[in-house]
């Protein structure tokens, strides 16, 4: 089968032919029919040789949707043809954290380890390996070509978003910097769980903005110092109960600071790998910083239900396999205006 491999430090994926792996007691095989191109893929590709804990070759490729192909001996509750979604963390499934369906905080070194960004093949081929039953979500009538970015960009912004409802009543203001993929998402969260709240987007690019109104956002800003004096004005000077960074650079974080609140939430998810400047005076006072990694296998369950009520959907752009590493350089330039989706299997 064809498949996207990450295969040399610090180089473009390559597109190669690898075997059709076979399940083995437990496992599931799924024949892919999206995976999600995501930033996190871009800073493996750029991460010079020995920055991570892992060995090349591999298949890229961590947000997958398909349908069930072939289960191996003792692999029960689903039949060929389901159409699914993947849960990406793959913990040891015995730890405390596993055993609450909080794989992503799996206790055990070396854990959690997501097919297609942990070493372990992911979903940018004809056929994914699944290591058990636990981490399919039945899909029911969504289609796995656009489905499969719940299962990241998804459920990584219902996490962060989830975290902090008590703080996002009547009056409150929720602001998301980065209006890619997982900040439209996380507008259509915050929009699902807390209508209450005046949502605000910040980015760098007026045509992700106009998508940020479309999908809810009650301002879309152009990042800057207009934008915080904007959101210093839209709360009276207080701040926003929530700060969404979705980018993680030197100027959101610092934006993000600004514009925080006494005893709010600084949730940081980009990947941007900038610091965070602390001292007595920024962020707010007692304003709680946190860096969420992904999500619990009961959350994918809710983004999913969210889906299925069309309360949430992902703007994708489809993609071949013979035209992922074309996907990936787009991505890089900053022109993918939603999500990048591979469709190995049309």
């Amino acid at each position: 089968m064809k498949a996207f491999r990450f295969v040399e430090w610090q180089q473009p994926g390559r597109l190669r032919d690898v075997p059709v792996p076979e399940p083995g007691p437990g496992e599931v095989l799924v024949k892919v029919g999206g995976a999600g191109a995501c930033h996190s893929d871009l800073h493996l590709l750029e991460a010079p040789a020995g920055a991570k804990a892992f060995e090349l070759p591999f298949t890229l490729g961590h947000e997958n949707a398909g349908w069930v192909e072939t289960m191996g001996p003792g692999a029960t509750g689903f039949m060929p043809g389901d159409p699914v979604i993947v849960y990406g963390p793959w913990g040891c499934g015995l730890c405390m954290n596993c055993r609450q369906g909080m794989e992503n905080y799996c206790q055990t070194p070396g854990k959690p380890s997501p097919g297609g960004l942990g070493g372990t093949d992911g979903g940018m081929a004809e056929y994914l390996l699944v290591p058990a039953t636990r981490y399919l979500i039945p899909l029911g009538d969504l289609d796995p070509r656009e489905a499969a970015p719940l299962s990241d960009a998804g459920l990584t912004s219902y996490h962060a978003v989830k975290r902090s409802l008590h703080l996002l009543g009547p009056g409150s203001t929720a602001v998301v910097i980065g209006a890619g993929g997982l900040g439209q998402m996380a507008i259509q969260v915050l929009n699902a769980l807390a209508s209450a709240t005046t949502v605000v987007a910040v980015d760098t690019s007026a045509d992700k903005l106009e998508i940020a109104t479309s999908m809810g956002a009650d301002e879309a800003l152009i990042s800057g110092d207009d934008a915080v004096a904007r959101i210093k004005d839209i709360t009276k000077g207080h701040g926003a109960e929530l700060v969404l960074d979705l980018v993680g650079v030197n100027a959101t974080l610092a934006m993000a600071a600004q514009v925080s609140r006494v005893l709010g939430h600084l949730t940081i998810v980009g990947l941007g790998n900038a610091a965070l400047p602390v001292n007595f005076h920024s962020p707010a006072q007692e304003c709680s910083v946190a860096a969420p990694f992904w999500g619990t296998i009961p959350e994918l369950l809710d983004v999913i239900n969210l889906a299925q009520a069309g309360k949430v959907k992902m703007l994708v752009e489809h993609f071949t396999l013979d035209d992922a590493a074309h996907a990936y350089q787009l991505l890089h330039d900053g022109k993918i205006k939603g999500r990048a989706v591979i469709t190995p299997n049309g």
